[in-house]
């Protein structure tokens, strides 16, 4: 007799539900996990390697359990490239921007407490809502994909939520939330009850726009998440931070695990805060070819929703997996992530985004036929 999953006394609300995850597959062209396609420079390889080398003599000691250093670097970052000030007060940095959400989650929301997101949006957010025991609910958007303001303040005043989160630029869709919107979903947040207003800037280096960090200004209850996995290229490290009032800073760390970043993570971030400039020349390279998808693929005649971010959502299809397995068949990954008609692409190298392009026109020539 098998015994599986449904055999164990797992928690209810987890039973039939499936880990997230991409398909990690072996073809010559991956664009469906929004990585930065180009390798970290070798200056910043080796600076990484000088600065593990000196984490490396005290490893038989915990790392700093409060990651002050780093903390500041990311303030001195943030103050840089949006203009709005922070020190090391107003930042909180955890193992990617998934356990900053959960951190999130396990201060603010849990069991008997809500939280609410405009689906589709990241699923990691309703994800780790549920993991953390939090009620979770899908917030209204409009066709576009835009998020439809009166009814998300209606739904935030029907249901009080203790935790609202806002995706700018979207992720899967790439589109971007104005101030304004943010905004008005803060205000009928604390109208409501007042709750948590996360706004998940995973993406935002890619944007044409600015940054949403100068709304923290007089709003306790406003935090802005970030990661370095994006705009970084460094997907394999795992860092995320937050910026937020002190006092969300002090609250996170009554259910952070002690020592919860290794001295290697906060070594290797340092490192590659001192590249900064470099790294975001290559943000400026991904920006361009983003731009030029969402050109060629619009001369092919597809949809494509506008993207402020470092991938595009495409479609519009009777069957998105069926041509997600085309273009799999033509040597390209994309991402099928459960919008119907729709499918996503990361912008890769030149050469990757080429392939690309050759495969859809290929399966748009098929289909039309």
């Amino acid at each position: 007799m098998t015994f599986g999953i449904d055999d164990l006394p797992v928690r209810d609300e987890l039973r039939g539900k499936s880990p997230y995850g991409a398909p990690q597959l072996d073809v010559p062209v991956r664009l469906n996990t929004n990585e930065n396609p180009y390798p970290l420079p070798e200056a910043l390889v080796e600076r990484i390697t000088e600065r593990v080398r000196e984490a490396a003599r005290d490893l038989n000691r915990y790392p700093d359990r409060d990651a002050v250093e780093l903390r500041a670097g990311l303030a001195r970052y943030l103050t840089d490239t949006s203009g709005h000030p922070l020190d090391v007060s107003n930042v909180w940095a955890a193992n990617g921007s998934n356990e900053v959400i959960q951190q999130l989650l396990q201060t603010f929301g849990g069991p008997g407490r809500t939280a609410i997101g405009f689906e589709p949006s990241y699923s990691m957010h309703g994800l780790i809502a549920r993991g953390t025991g939090t009620g979770w609910i899908s917030g209204p958007r409009h066709e576009d994909f835009t998020i439809d303001v009166p009814a998300a303040a209606r739904a935030i005043a029907e249901h009080r939520p203790d935790v609202v989160f806002v995706t700018t630029p979207n992720n899967p869709t790439g589109t971007a939330v104005p101030a304004e919107t943010v905004l008005a979903l803060y205000e009928a947040a604390q109208a409501a009850k007042p709750s948590m207003v996360v706004v998940d800037e995973a993406y935002i280096e890619f944007s044409h726009g600015a940054s949403l960090l100068p709304l923290l200004d007089g709003r306790p209850n406003l935090v802005v998440s970030r990661t370095m996995s994006k705009a970084f290229g460094a997907a394999g490290l795992r860092l995320g931070y937050l910026a937020a009032h002190p006092a969300v800073v002090d609250a996170v760390q009554l259910v952070r695990l002690p020592y919860h970043l290794s001295a290697v993570t906060q070594a290797t971030a340092l490192a590659a805060l001192e590249h900064t400039d470099t790294l975001l020349k290559y943000v400026e390279q991904l920006k361009t070819e983003r731009d030029r998808l969402v050109a060629e693929l619009r001369a092919v005649g597809y949809e494509v929703t506008e993207s402020d971010a470092n991938f595009v959502q495409f479609g519009r299809f009777a069957d998105s997996h069926e041509t997600w397995r085309k273009i799999l068949d033509r040597g390209v990954l994309v991402r099928d992530n459960g919008v119907p008609g729709w499918l996503r692409v990361t912008a890769g190298t030149p050469e990757e985004n080429d392939a690309f392009l050759d495969a859809v026109r290929e399966v748009k020539k098929e289909q039309n036929t």
